[in-house]
């Protein structure tokens, strides 16, 4: 049954019975879905979802501020489903399945970006859609086991485990579609990397020179030779530019700030990224966390300010050189460059998937002394936390009350400092 919800977006509520009828359904609807304390999320367009208040509350606050912009699949109101309302969700064909595990993914990913969304005029960002069409949608007519989404997620997470070329994920998926052709799955590898682009899995392409003198970004970005040797950015063929430019090397860059996000949209970490203040050793002799060193010691009396805050955060960098063909005959070197969050306990800072890739720079030689080169945009985006730090939700803060909403302030400061960096 499709529901009707043109109401939420009418601006004479006063006046309008469609508007008030339109609000009372949707408080029935979101009536079963109330937490243990009778709190719920509150769609209005100044809470934005980051706010719980209790049923009465929301229907003078979405009465009074209107209903939230780009807020078109309820899952917080029992549309999809409430985290707090225990373990099914309604379907797409009306019927009951298990609760998908991509739920909380979306839950937080969608409560990152809504802190960002001025009140204001209708929202025209739609991309999570695709996002929630795959959501809701059965792999397979009558398999309720698996979300469309939730089975291409683990495939991709498959495909880097065994290391499968993009053209054997292709010849998978053509397989799958010809042996189920049911089933409701992606065409391509290509596809896939989009969706999974817009879960904030994404990364930026940046062209080097083939001597790296220079990255092609910023200032050089439409330049097509290098302005430190003059070497062109593209690969020639008897001296000529190909019909499809191809550059000699591509950086990949992955945004620290989305991820530095996440980890505070997300109640679990949030509440973790606060361990270093508490957590020190007690014994003076023992050093079993960077906290308990006299760098962090050091540059926490050269940065007061920084340090007055718990939530600032604290990176360290390292990098190494690895040959990704496996094969040791080859001669290859790609580096890596990796941050730890450092506020994160020991036991959890340094596991695989609490450790976040920002750069992969491109062989086949290591980088040596022109690391810095491939380290900039690293670099600058450090630099831009630092001075302006970033504004986010902070889910530690949501207990049934208002959450806090850092801004104005340093919320994201990174450390770019000598000793608090691994090598």
């Amino acid at each position: 049954m499709t529901i009707d919800k043109s109401w939420t977006t009418i601006r004479r509520r006063g006046s309008s019975n469609e508007f008030w009828n339109g609000l009372q359904h949707f408080l029935q609807m979101a009536k079963p879905f109330v937490n243990d304390r009778g709190f719920i999320k509150c769609p209005c367009r100044r809470c934005l979802n980051n706010a719980s208040h209790q049923l009465e509350d929301l229907e003078s606050h979405i009465f009074r501020n209107g209903f939230m912009f780009g807020y078109n699949q309820w899952m917080h109101h029992g549309e999809l489903a409430s985290a707090n309302a225990g373990t099914t969700v309604a379907g797409p064909s009306g019927g009951i399945h298990e609760r998908d595990e991509m739920f909380d993914v979306l839950d937080d990913i969608i409560s990152e970006d809504a802190d960002e969304d001025a009140v204001g005029g209708p929202s025209s960002n739609n991309q999570y859609d695709d996002l929630f069409a795959a959501l809701r949608s059965e792999l397979y007519p009558g398999v309720s086991s698996f979300s469309s989404l939730n089975f291409l997620v683990k495939l991709m997470h498959l495909k880097v485990l065994n290391k499968w070329t993009n053209k054997s994920f292709d010849e998978l998926l053509k397989l799958l579609k010809l042996a189920f052709p049911k089933i409701d799955l992606v065409e391509s590898h290509y596809e896939a990397k989009k969706l999974m682009t817009k879960m904030g899995l994404g990364y930026s392409s940046i062209h080097v020179c083939k001597n790296d003198c220079a990255l092609f970004w910023k200032e050089n970005s439409l330049k097509d030779t290098c302005p430190v040797c003059s070497e062109s950015r593209w690969k020639l063929q008897s001296g000529k530019r190909s019909g499809k430019n191809v550059p000699h090397k591509v950086l990949r860059y992955f945004p620290v700030g989305p991820r530095l996000k996440r980890l505070f949209a997300t109640s679990k970490t949030a509440k973790l990224m606060r361990w270093h203040s508490t957590g020190k050793s007690k014994d003076n002799d023992v050093m079993w966390h960077p906290v308990d060193g006299k760098s962090w010691q050091e540059f926490d009396k050269r940065h007061p300010q920084f340090a007055g805050d718990v939530r600032n955060v604290r990176l360290g960098l390292a990098a190494d050189g690895f040959n990704p063909f496996g094969n040791m005959s080859l001669s290859y070197s790609m580096w890596p460059v990796v941050l730890t969050t450092y506020n994160l306990p020991p036991w959890i800072c340094m596991k695989a998937e609490y450790l976040m890739l920002s750069l992969l720079i491109p062989g086949p030689q290591s980088p040596g002394k022109d690391i810095d080169v491939f380290l900039r945009p690293l670099i600058d985006e450090l630099k831009e936390l630092w001075v302006h730090g970033l504004d986010t939700r902070d889910a530690a803060y949501e207990n049934g009350v208002t959450p806090s909403l850092i801004g104005g302030r340093k919320a994201f400061s990174t450390s770019y400092h000598t000793g608090l960096l691994s090598s």
